[in-house]
């Protein structure tokens, strides 16, 4: 590693939010890592249930960052990002179990790949261990972001090492370094996409993610989330990451694919009008739509700061 810190070598941060059943049997497969060169950070979201009682009483190895408010995903790791002591930080969702060489795989991965400011782990159903959840995340040129393999069986070609667009935020470990440079997750995205905001200010960078197969984690799919709520942050964040971060010489390029992805994305939902789900996407795109232009400020520093070439961007898009 180029970094050279005292404290552990890994900080795992774990955001919760009335997760208290979930975050038990994540930390107990925390426990029994063969990498133990780590510290674990909960950060409770201003949680109304047992979570902080359960914590302080059963895990007393678990450093507890209890807020009083609820920041969301973003919030929530960003609180965690600055109280922690590693030189790597690792997110994970509390609706998450590790194989037991989780941390270890990548941990070795960074040493191997010293180009990379992140891996991404092999996020796996856990009622459905041989479907992948994600393996690796990608970002389609028509402006919408996407799990790798998702629903696809473990098999070629999710079994090899591989460049990537980023990680899902669910499991992921970034190199502090590439934090310090590119800054932490947005936080008025509250939850959905910050992660991918995150990885297009990597790419823009020049930071590289692997993607490892060998770094496993299973997940309860949407336990902590879905529904209506998700589907407003997806509908605003999707629009907001595109008037954030996609370069304008790719817009001019792509504009055409990413309207006809938006207006897909409307016309399923007027077809769905009924459904909660469907009325929320809707109101968040609108929401995305009337509020794009307050990141334009922040959309120049972020485009000026590009060190990455269009065409080396374009080739990690899907």
């Amino acid at each position: 590693m180029a970094e050279h810190r005292s404290g552990p070598s890994v900080s795992v941060i774990i955001p919760n939010w009335n997760g208290a059943d979930l975050l038990r049997p994540c930390l107990d497969s925390l426990a029994v890592q063969t990498f133990q060169d780590m510290e674990v950070l909960v950060v409770d979201n201003g949680s109304t249930d047992s979570s902080v009682a359960m914590l302080r009483g059963e895990y007393s190895w678990v450093r507890l960052l209890a807020m009083d408010t609820n920041g969301g995903y973003s919030g929530g790791c960003n609180a965690g990002i600055r109280a922690a002591k590693g030189h790597v930080l690792v997110m994970l969702n509390n609706d998450t179990e590790a194989d037991p060489h989780w941390l270890e795989a990548l941990w070795a991965g960074l040493e191997k790949h010293p180009e990379a400011g992140s891996v991404a782990s092999r996020l796996m159903i856990y009622d459905r261990p041989d479907v992948i959840h994600s393996a690796g995340d990608v970002y389609g040129r028509d402006g919408i972001p996407n799990s790798r393999g998702v629903w696809s069986r473990y098999t070629s070609p999710y079994d090899e090492q591989v460049d990537v667009f980023g990680g899902c935020g669910g499991a992921v470990a970034y190199r502090r370094a590439m934090l310090d440079d590119i800054g932490l997750f947005e936080e008025t995205f509250f939850m959905y996409c910050e992660d991918v905001d995150l990885n297009w200010r990597a790419q823009l960078r020049g930071w590289k993610c692997v993607y490892l197969p060998e770094a496993i984690v299973y997940h309860h799919l949407s336990a902590t989330g879905g529904g209506s709520l998700a589907s407003y942050y997806v509908g605003r964040n999707t629009l907001w990451v595109i008037a954030r971060d996609y370069p304008g010489d790719l817009l001019k390029r792509h504009w055409a694919r990413i309207v006809r992805a938006q207006f897909g994305i409307a016309w399923s939902a007027v077809r769905s009008i009924r459904g909660a789900a469907a009325r929320a996407r809707l109101r968040g795109q609108v929401a995305g739509v009337l509020t794009m232009l307050r990141w334009r400020r922040e959309r120049c520093v972020i485009q000026q700061r590009r060190r990455a070439s269009i065409e080396d961007i374009e080739a990690i898009l899907a």
